[in-house]
This record gives structure tokens, sequence and C-alpha cells, in this order.
């Protein structure tokens, strides 16, 4: 805790963006530990932005709706409805999960999506990877 101090200090009534990946969602007693750390950095004064991904969400719901994937150079190929369903698994069942257990944990937490407000506006890496 005592190597941890000098960040708690340095970044303190700062605005931190943490960017927390699908897969290390899994395991939930990881998940449990991580959102417990970002609450400590709330306690100590340190303004959390979690951005989320949720790869393993949105697989599950593609092979659901029997929807194949397709990635090019580890990217997902991304058409209409695998963008729907992408914005389905992140907005509807990720975020609101990640939002219910921060709450859970002692934490006041919203959840946003990208698309929210025109909050996040993007353009097309290639034309190969369809919405991405």
């Amino acid at each position: 805790m005592t190597e941890s101090l000098k960040y708690f200090l340095k970044y303190r009534d700062q605005t931190v963006v943490i960017k927390y990946g699908g897969n290390a969602m899994i395991d939930e007693k990881m998940k449990e530990s991580i959102l417990k750390d970002i609450l400590l950095l709330k306690t100590v004064g340190i303004k959390v932005v979690l951005v989320h991904g949720g790869g393993p969400a949105i697989g599950e719901l593609l092979e659901k709706y029997e929807q194949k994937s397709q990635f090019v150079q580890g990217l997902r190929v991304t058409d209409k409805k695998t963008a729907q369903l992408a914005l389905t698994a992140l907005a509807g069942k990720v975020n609101k999960s990640l939002v219910q257990d921060i709450i859970r944990l002692g934490g006041n937490a919203i959840g946003v999506s990208g698309i929210d407000g025109k909050l996040i506006e993007a353009k097309p890496i290639s034309e190969d990877l369809g919405y991405v």
C-alpha cells in the first residue's frame, strides 16, 4: 500500500480512464477484486472513467443467434447485424452488470454507451472490417 500512496497523491482530484477488457471479466473473483480497486481509487479522491470491453459477451450472443464471427488481423469484422448484437451485449448486458456490481460493492455508478448523445463518433478503420 505504501507503494500506492505516491500515486494516490499524484492523481488525487484527477480523472483517470481505465480500460477493462472483456476477458478480464470472466473470472468473478478477479472481477470483484478489480471493481474494489476502482472503488478504492474513488475513496482516495481519484475520479474514474471505466471503459469496458466485452468480447466474450459479444461472442456468446453471436453464437446464440448463429452469427459467425470473422476476424481480420485480430479485429472482428462487423456487419450491421453483428454491430446490433454487439451493442446489445455491451450496453444491455456488460455495462448494466458492471454498474450493478459497483453499486452492490458500495459505490456509485452510471452506465453510458458511446452512442448515447453521440458521445463517441468514429470513422471506419477499413472497409474490410465493416462497422469497426
